[in-house]
């Protein structure tokens, strides 16, 4: 059987938020923190999954000319140097292929445009124009995306090049109608107020409404579609408890490490008719 052509698109700088490839405080001990890049990884590398996946490129929209990215990646930087912090092992292989080679940058330069520009629709036509060229060249045939911090619209409406041929990693369940639903760029911090017994009703003042608690959460890995986590779900898992006191960090630990890996490999085992339960 020939190997499908995987991508893997990324923000670095929500995979900063993370801490990924650091060690983080974790009930006042020190835990690392595993990227699901570095995850995929070991699972291409350790799992049947490398016998129906080869990962050819690794792809990022971080913008070296923005000051909020510049910010947000202080600490890593856009690019490995050595003796500085990075999001995996720097020595990471896949495949025998050095994962720092595949790293490839299509700048998401539109976000610096104020959203009211009249140029910012057309910029953001020219990010994906030069985006689906990249995966054309990289003959992509399943595009993993995870924590990218923009909204894809050309490459995967209907009858587009990648629709239906870019998936979703997301940390919570998208399901429509869900109890646990945790959509969008706050999936996690949604989470953790819920068990909390609240639900925010603003994000920018975290306003909060109590509603009854829900102490579980998960991780869904769907199509993209042009909406915000709204595409069809492959597969989720729903395995991750919520204590109301965990700060952020320790729970995205626990959910990368009880839903969204498993959701990750599994989704992927499918797409590939797999069995589903494949583990590093």
């Amino acid at each position: 059987m020939a190997k499908k052509n995987l991508v893997y698109l990324w923000s670095m700088r929500n995979a900063a938020a993370d801490k990924a490839g650091q060690y983080i405080t974790y009930k006042g001990d020190q835990r690392y923190m595993k990227s699901p890049l570095e995850f995929l990884v070991e699972a291409l590398n350790d799992t049947e999954l490398g016998d129906a996946y080869a990962l050819r490129g690794v792809l990022f929209d971080d913008d070296v000319d923005s000051e909020r990215d510049q910010l947000a990646l202080k600490g890593y930087g856009f690019s490995y140097m050595p003796g500085a912090r990075w999001f995996y092992p720097p020595t990471l292989e896949v495949q025998g292929v050095r994962v720092n080679s595949l790293l490839r940058v299509v700048p998401s330069a539109y976000r610096r445009l104020p959203l009211a520009s009249p140029e910012r629709p057309v910029a953001k036509r020219m990010f994906e124009e030069r985006l689906l060229t990249l995966l054309q060249r990289l003959k992509a045939d399943v595009v993993v995306i995870d924590g990218l911090l923009v909204i894809l619209d050309a490459l995967v409406r209907p009858g587009a090049p990648f629709s239906r041929k870019i998936v979703n990693i997301h940390p919570g369940i998208t399901r429509s109608h869900s109890p646990y639903q945790r959509r969008g760029a706050h999936a996690t911090l949604d989470a953790l107020y819920g068990a909390r017994g609240l639900r925010v009703t603003d994000w920018k003042t975290l306003a909060t409404e109590p509603v009854p608690v829900v102490d579980m959460t998960g991780a869904s890995f769907h199509y993209v579609d042009t909406g915000i986590d709204s595409g069809e779900v492959i597969v989720d898992v729903l395995n991750t408890r919520v204590d109301p006191d965990d700060t952020i960090l320790e729970l995205r630990w626990n959910n990368f490490h009880h839903s969204l890996f498993p959701a990750l490999c599994e989704g992927l085992a499918v797409m590939a008719g797999l069995p589903a339960h494949l583990t590093p």
